[in-house]
């Protein structure tokens, strides 16, 4: 039997090897993300995970399948209905979620969005499904002269809300998305609630280290609740 002294679990979002046979209900069909990417750029250097068998995994241009790589290795497909990051994370800790989170592929109702406008006193902006970079360079010039938040969507489960730094501080848009976390439950429970801080002017907007994620609490019992219980002590980075 072995005894480890520190589990560390690292999550690496937005590094998929291929589709789901359910990829067509989420526009996913096709998706690989770390071969295209590494085919994209003529191929990744990455020595600590091709030693443990990030080669074995997939085809993955620069990355070598090595033989008698230093870890275990393996390829998982989600028992979760849904595909957004929360979805993965729960499940990693044990939590299987049998419905999607609810999605906005033509925006966010009206009458959700005056709720929110009441909730923290100020008219917003766009109400879209964009990029957001987009969203920012488009809408950032009336966001400065007006200081309402921008609200946009994508095809993930998230209520997104941005805004200028010297606008709207960091510290306040916070504030704001946890209004917006308070009201997105039921129905509109949706997965994350995103702080997108930016910074700039008009044509040379930059978004900021200072994004944060308002994210539902697990709906049952995790993994890291077990070993709590059992005595070990956790740490959270990230």
């Amino acid at each position: 039997m072995f005894h480890f002294g520190r589990i560390v679990i690292i999550v690496l979002d937005s590094a998929g090897v291929g589709e789901l046979p359910d990829a067509d209900r989420y526009g996913d069909v096709g998706s690989s993300t770390l071969p295209h990417a590494a085919h994209a750029v003529g191929g990744f250097r990455v020595p600590h995970l091709e030693a443990l068998g990030l080669g074995r995994i997939a085809a993955i241009d620069g990355v070598r399948p090595l033989p008698a790589p230093q870890g275990a290795f393996g390829k998982l497909a989600e028992r979760s209905a849904g595909k957004d990051s929360t979805t993965g994370h729960w499940e990693l800790m044990g939590v299987i979620v049998d419905r999607p989170f609810p999605t906005y592929p033509h925006a966010f109702p009206p009458d959700l969005i005056a709720a929110f406008e009441r909730a923290i006193g100020t008219r917003t902006l766009g109400n879209e499904v964009a990029s957001g970079t987009e969203i920012i360079a488009r809408l950032g010039p009336e966001h400065q002269r007006t200081g309402y938040p921008i609200v946009y969507t994508s095809a993930d489960s998230v209520f997104q809300v941005a805004a200028h730094e010297d606008v709207i501080p960091p510290q306040r848009l916070y504030e704001i998305c946890l209004a917006a976390r308070r009201l997105l439950t039921g129905r509109h429970a949706v997965s994350r609630v995103i702080a997108r801080p930016f910074v700039g002017s008009a044509g040379a907007y930059t978004r900021t280290d200072r994004r944060r994620d308002f994210s539902l609490p697990p709906t049952a019992r995790t993994v890291l609740d077990a070993a709590t219980a059992q005595g070990f002590s956790l740490r959270v980075a990230g």
